[in-house]
């Protein structure tokens, strides 16, 4: 079940309660009673596989740099 974090709009107490999907949103706030409203957050990210670190991307620039030399030899080769 997911933790929801509350925040009163008058005094400005943060609670959190813990409620299923299906429940209704906390509509007073504990300590004095007035409305409350949800407050919503971020979700974290999480990067994984090649691609995401400066030494992946050189290791694409140093096999383009590889095609190019062996095009050369076999251009030169055909000039013979």
């Amino acid at each position: 079940m997911p933790i929801y974090e509350y925040e009163c709009t008058s005094c400005g107490h943060r609670f959190e309660v813990k409620q299923r999907f299906s429940d209704d949103p906390v509509a007073t706030c504990p300590t004095c009673g007035n409305s409350v409203r949800r407050l919503l957050h971020p979700a974290g990210i999480i990067f994984k596989g090649s691609g995401f670190y400066i030494t992946d991307y050189k290791r694409g620039n140093a096999s383009n740099g590889k095609s190019e030399k062996s095009s050369e030899t076999v251009s030169s080769s055909t000039s013979d």
